[in-house]
């Protein structure tokens, strides 16, 4: 488990932490940053190589993309290829993001976009509603809960006799006798084993069916299955219900939904430490955005604490009214992330990928659909097993063996040849070592390849070209080891320890050239795709 986490300390000890390396905690929490040369290209060309000379796609070109009925010409082959050689106009990101992020598909029409509007809206209104209910199913008005509790009365005089005590008091009893079991929610919760338990969302008319399980939870729901599977058995063969078969298929539903309250106790106890951790997440966030988004730095205080106090929350009064609204929406949007993917719910370091998107988007259910958009391929970096992780860590290892073998020796040599002094570069996508603007410039180009790879383009047109980079899936593992790549002198000839690596990285933070960043990639891309892939 990583130290971007679900827990909001960083005390938590790694079951790596006993190899002769420094330990993870420790690795995690430090970075490395890089300005020097770049390598020789040769004659190779670089979308990126001669940046002075090309411009953002600004509005007018933007609107000349597009067709009578609002399709983007040539299934947006041009649009692609403006953004990664060029980057987007500040203006117009709010139009051109949901694209890039595969929320509208390239080939779209305006109309089939205002549909894909209409229910993006709706879909992101139920997961708030969802949110809020988790917490309280009970008291929250559930659904099925009433429509068992609205039974008719001439069904089974039998069944009325017993109905508030079978439906409130089951209720009411099983989820005492849970909490008496659990202790309390919070408990436990630094521990990165019990943290893993299985999240279940039950909704009659929800098809998502997402679960979030691993071994350890394998064992609690098997037990917890045997133990409501009991209940209901004797629940049904019980004097004051026995010899009314009429009434069976009612009480099967009252059963089972005492099943899903035992069931979304523990769902209920994983949103509240997700969500006690976004809070603070959201009440620390930076301002960088502010000077880029200033109607949203306009927002009146009225305003703000209004949403603050619709998701509860705390702690804010030291902020200014935009810091207030910005951390609102970072917990609405992320409590509904979380609900969207269990699996994945909320880590830290999740918000500093949300927060550039908030600036920019200044409709909630946009901004929310744009991250899922983002985290289709982000989600990797949060999750537990850190499988994603340490693929990425490895491509970057082997991105930098196969350019410079010297390199590599002297970090096999300092024991940092699994490249983990760029863990953060890899979670945060560079969040942290560039400014907000070039952030934002190469997550766009990064979007671009990755829609690009989403329609076939790549293949088919910029694929075949051999001195030009066809768009990639892992553009940002080649930045990363191009920023590595551009400090190897001082690397080799400064550094003789991990610590002293670390330590003058974490000092190069807002350093890096973005677009000459670009280029370097590109020049990886190109001379080592085929190979690394």
């Amino acid at each position: 488990m990583s130290a971007l986490r679900r827990s909001d300390t960083s005390s938590s000890s790694s079951p790596h932490s006993s190899s002769p390396k420094l330990s993870w905690i420790h690795l995690r929490s430090l970075l490395i940053v890089a300005s020097s040369p770049a390598p020789d290209r040769g004659s190779l060309r670089s979308p990126w190589s001669r940046r002075k000379r090309k411009h953002a796609l600004t509005i007018n070109q933007w609107t000349d993309l597009f067709t009578s009925d609002g399709k983007l010409r040539d299934g947006g082959r041009k649009f692609l290829k403006k953004v990664r050689s060029a980057g987007i106009d500040p203006s117009i990101r709010a139009e051109v993001w949901p694209f890039l992020l595969g929320i509208y598909n390239l080939k779209s029409s305006e109309a089939e976009r205002n549909v894909v509007r209409s229910q993006k809206r709706k879909e992101y209104e139920k997961l708030r509603r969802q949110c809020r209910r988790l917490l309280n199913p009970i008291y929250e008005g559930d659904n099925e809960f009433s429509d068992i509790c609205e039974m008719s009365y001439t069904d089974s005089p039998s069944f009325i006799e017993q109905r508030d005590s079978l439906c409130i008091e089951e209720v009411l009893s099983a989820r005492e006798s849970l909490s008496i079991e659990r202790g309390s929610p919070h408990n436990g919760i630094l521990n990165e084993a019990s943290s893993t338990s299985n999240l279940v969302i039950i909704e009659e008319d929800d098809k998502r069916g997402l679960a979030h399980a691993d071994a350890s939870a394998d064992v609690t729901d098997s037990s917890d299955s045997d133990d409501t599977d009991e209940e209901p058995e004797s629940f049904l063969m019980s004097p004051a219900t026995s010899g009314h078969v009429g009434t069976d298929s009612k009480l099967t539903k009252i059963a089972s939904f005492i099943r899903e309250i035992r069931r979304s106790d523990q769902a209920a106890e994983d949103f509240a430490t997700w969500q006690r951790i976004m809070r603070l997440d959201a009440i620390r966030a930076n301002a960088e955005w502010i000077i880029h988004s200033p109607a949203q730095a306009a927002v009146s205080k009225e305003k703000a604490i209004k949403c603050a106090i619709a998701v509860g929350l705390k702690d804010y009064d030291h902020l200014e009214p935009c810091r207030i609204y910005h951390a609102a929406r970072l917990v609405a949007i992320l409590e509904a992330y979380a609900i969207y993917d269990p699996e994945i719910g909320y880590c830290q370091g999740m918000s500093d990928l949300l927060s550039p998107i908030l600036a920019v988007m200044e409709e909630d259910h946009q901004a929310f659909w744009c991250f899922v958009g983002f985290m289709r391929k982000a989600r990797h970096n949060f999750r537990l097993d850190e499988a994603g992780i340490r693929r990425q860590l490895n491509t970057v290892s082997k991105i930098i063996k196969s350019k410079d073998s010297h390199l590599y020796r002297h970090l096999e040599k300092l024991q940092a040849e699994d490249c983990f002094f760029v863990y953060r570069m890899v979670v945060v996508i560079f969040r942290r070592e560039l400014t907000f603007e070039q952030t934002l410039c190469l997550w766009e180009v990064m979007w671009a390849d990755q829609a690009a790879i989403r329609a076939g383009i790549g293949k088919s047109v910029w694929g075949r070209i051999r001195l030009r980079a066809p768009p990639t899936d892992d553009l940002l593992l080649y930045a990363i080891a191009a920023s590595v790549l551009q400090r190897k002198k001082l690397i080799i000839e400064k550094y003789s320890s991990m610590d002293e690596i670390m330590r003058e990285c974490n000092s190069m933070a807002g350093q890096l050239d973005v677009w000459k960043l670009l280029d370097d990639a590109h020049d990886l891309v190109v001379t080592l795709h085929d190979k690394i892939r």
